[in-house]
């Protein structure tokens, strides 16, 4: 098979410990190039994977005619910026959620991704994973009954303030970094976009990020989701799916490692203790190779891409409503 070649902006964790090795493992991909604003980084990250060529310079990268696509997992506060210019370098784009700071600057990829012709995908690669394809399953076929309420919690503890999370300047915060999860989930459920939202935020008197940010949004027809994400609270994720008839319970919802299976219960409520529930387990899976390979069919026109980049800001949307929901104390509209 022709693999896609792919290029790497920056050094950043994400892509060292999850995706480059995801693109090799794959079957579509091939990393050709990585970049930083240090070369020495670059040529050592290049090493260690045995990336043929490294640049001390995106924009060098981006000029490189044999690169097809490019993964762009900088600083939040440079998703649109860079994925603007790598798309109006004739590259397709996988960028890292969020897809920005807010609604309004993401606009620009789909302005930039009409003019160039180009693909461009937010990397939400939970939506990929097996199970999750399941639970909208078992949802659409009634398993459970009308489903009334989502219940998601993403929490984990990361204090160093020189993290780009703890960068209030740069994009950071509980809410971007993993209360994004629960929202595109939630949408994921549903099929729908919600009509409200509400949020409560506590934010570091030092480091001024939300350390922890709780909220509550309103769906068509009833539905709801009530999540916390967090930065400064013990490692914790879990969703619970409510419906009328029973529950779906998703134990590792969000980054189950590559190497382990992950298992869901579907439950009929008969019993308050879990016995009734019916256990399904997956095999382990590499959520970010699957994601990698199918953004990878997608570039090739060989697959249909099933979230566009629109997807993405209406996600964004609903992120600036529980902000401002945030100052104002009222439900805000997305």
């Amino acid at each position: 098979m022709n693999r896609v070649k792919w290029g790497i902006l920056s050094t950043a964790n994400i892509g060292i410990k999850r995706v480059i090795p995801a693109i090799i493992a794959g079957e579509r991909g091939v990393v050709l190039a990585i970049a930083s604003r240090d070369a020495a980084r670059a040529a050592g990250v290049a090493a260690r994977f045995g990336i043929a060529r490294s640049y001390g310079d995106y924009q060098a990268l981006l000029e490189d005619r044999e690169i097809e696509a490019v993964y762009n997992p900088l600083p939040n506060h440079l998703h649109v910026g860079w994925t603007v210019k790598a798309l109006e370098a004739g590259k397709h784009v996988l960028c890292e959620k969020p897809i920005g700071l807010n609604a309004a600057e993401a606009r620009a990829i789909v302005a930039a991704r009409d003019r160039s012709g180009m693909r461009v995908i937010e990397a939400f690669m939970v939506r990929f994973h097996p199970q999750w394809q399941r639970v909208r399953a078992l949802v659409n076929a009634g398993r459970i009954g009308a489903v009334r309420a989502i219940q998601s919690a993403f929490v984990f503890t990361v204090l160093d303030p020189n993290n780009v999370r703890n960068r209030a300047d740069i994009g950071g915060g509980a809410l971007y970094d993993v209360g994004c999860y629960p929202i595109v989930t939630a949408r994921y459920v549903f099929g729908a976009e919600p009509d409200r939202a509400i949020a409560l935020l506590d934010r570091d008197p030092q480091l001024g990020v939300d350390r922890v940010s709780s909220g509550m949004l309103a769906f068509p027809g009833g539905g709801q989701l009530v999540f916390s994400s967090a930065l400064q609270l013990a490692h914790y994720q879990r969703v619970v799916i409510l419906g009328s008839e029973g529950r779906i319970e998703i134990a590792i919802p969000f980054t189950p490692q590559s190497d382990h299976r992950c298992r869901l219960a579907l439950d009929s409520g008969k019993s308050l203790d879990g016995s009734s529930a019916l256990i399904e387990e997956f095999a382990a899976v590499d959520q970010y190779a699957v994601q990698c390979d199918l953004a990878a069919a997608v570039f090739r026109n060989e697959a249909a891409q099933e979230f566009p980049i629109e997807d993405a800001i209406a996600n964004m949307r609903v992120i600036d409503a529980l902000y401002r929901s945030a100052v104002s104390g009222h439900w805000e509209s997305p």
